[in-house]
């Protein structure tokens, strides 16, 4: 019996170590993996140096460190730079900038800024409603299902994108920055969101177990309608009260008075801007890992529930420049969005391939492609933008200018400048008025659009 026992534990481990040798990291192969550091006077060196500083600091490229050309042959006229101070709403300063800088420019006005705090306490309302909403509509889906899980995986966010901008203006409409003012938790969302999150969540089950109870349709809504008042109560106490009208006086660029006059946010948006968001505007992306010309359609991506899906279409970036050309010499800024962090020089602000040479510093290649990153998660769409300038030498970009939301002392002035090379490699999204697109490419609009899955990793909300 004792022989039997003894021969069954050799077996085992003789199979452990043979699973070893086939995946695991057995002793030979550890002396092999110790060859790569040779401990070599210039590995000593550069150790030495790591263990003190930060890696972007030590690869920052000494060949690259004087500053760009700051001029450009296009540039939209703006006043002005926006901070989105610890929150995720680049999307909706973004989308705000590119109707400010039409509206400056229309009336003649100072440095005017629309109330970001307005539409984003709406935003954070709809988006609660969407997550209930969906919770009903998935009730009789299994727990582990994946879009349940999804759902509770994702109640709320600051997160967005072009589409929520539209949705939720042409529904609100807008109010001058005075009318509802930046709160603290507009400014620092983290702890609301928490909190948001965290009730919702608890609202979700809630709304499940009472379907499995039997309740009735009806009796759901009910419960979503009682559920959102909880919701609207913890917004008005951390952002205020959005108001249903207001009084606004009306100066020019030299500061004297043209009007004032009482508005409602939606007449306040008819009158000084007044364009159709939902049907004036397309979304163009670059996405190597699908086909080109398509439209593209990603489920649960909107703000409203009741408005619009996340639409575009998929193009070559060759295909995307000339649409950003074609606005900006109009004086027309333009929704961009980019995967911001990567060979930014925050200090400078200017985001360029040759910023950093991490090859170097690191002695091993960093050798994906854009379709490569995208499919491996290494790349995707994080910050949006407003793309405001271009520079064309010989009838092509040389570099491209955004205005940022950090803040006026962020980057060049408030803006991120970006080289051609850096624009194809972390471009993704660009939203432009359908005017600058041609006939050629606005076919492409009629086909039905391919629906994703929500999970997508390409497709995350822009923060």
């Amino acid at each position: 019996m004792k022989r039997t026992i003894v021969l069954f534990l050799t077996l085992c481990a003789a199979l452990t170590l043979g699973a070893q040798d086939k995946g695991g990291i057995s002793g030979d192969m550890l002396r092999e993996i110790r060859k790569g550091y040779e401990g070599s006077a210039a590995d000593k060196a550069i150790r030495n140096a790591l263990n003190t500083a930060p890696i972007n600091t030590l690869a920052a490229n000494a060949d690259n460190a004087a500053m760009i050309d700051t001029h450009f042959s296009d540039e939209v006229k703006t006043k002005g730079r926006t901070d989105q101070l610890s929150s995720g709403r680049c999307w909706l300063f973004t989308g705000l900038n590119v109707l400010r800088a039409k509206m400056i420019e229309k009336y003649d006005l100072g440095a005017f800024t629309f109330s970001q705090n307005y539409v984003f306490f709406y935003d954070q309302l709809e988006k609660a409603n969407l997550f209930l909403q969906g919770i009903i509509d998935t009730r009789n889906l299994p727990d582990d299902d994946r879009q349940v899980d999804w759902l509770f995986s994702n109640p709320i966010g600051d997160g967005g994108q072009f589409t929520g901008v539209s949705n939720l203006i042409m529904k609100y409409g807008v109010v001058p920055s005075e009318a509802m003012p930046e709160s603290y938790h507009a400014n620092n969302t983290s702890q609301m969101r928490t909190q948001l999150a965290l009730k919702l969540r608890e609202d979700g089950i809630r709304l499940r177990q009472a379907a499995r109870a039997g309740a009735r349709e009806d009796r759901l809504q009910a419960m979503k309608v009682q559920q959102l008042r909880e919701i609207y109560h913890i917004l008005a106490l951390c952002l205020g009260v959005p108001p249903e009208e207001f009084q606004w006086t009306r100066t020019d660029s030299k500061g004297n008075i043209v009007s004032t006059k009482t508005y409602t946010p939606k007449g306040f948006y008819e009158e000084f801007v007044g364009t159709d968001l939902e049907n004036s505007y397309i979304m163009v992306m670059n996405d190597p890992c699908r086909e080109y010309y398509k439209v593209y359609e990603i489920e649960y991506d909107r703000h409203v529930y009741d408005g619009e899906n996340w639409v575009y279409l998929n193009l070559p970036v060759e295909e995307i420049k000339p649409l950003a050309i074609a606005s900006i010499k109009d004086n027309t800024a333009l929704y961009f969005s980019c995967d911001v962090g990567k060979f930014l020089n925050r200090q400078k602000g200017v985001a360029d391939l040759r910023n950093f040479d991490y090859e170097s510093l690191m002695g091993v290649s960093f050798g994906m492609d854009k379709k490569e990153r995208v499919y491996t998660h290494a790349s995707g769409s994080t910050h949006a933008m407003t793309l405001i300038a271009v520079d064309i030498k010989d009838g092509k970009p040389v570099k491209w200018m955004v205005e940022n939301s950090w803040g006026a002392t962020s980057g060049y002035q408030g803006n991120i400048i970006m080289t051609d090379e850096w624009f194809d490699e972390y471009m993704f999204r660009l939203v432009v008025e359908k005017k600058y697109v041609p006939s050629s490419l606005l076919k492409y609009l009629d086909q039905k659009p391919i629906r994703l899955p929500a999970w997508d990793p390409m497709f995350l909300p822009e923060e």
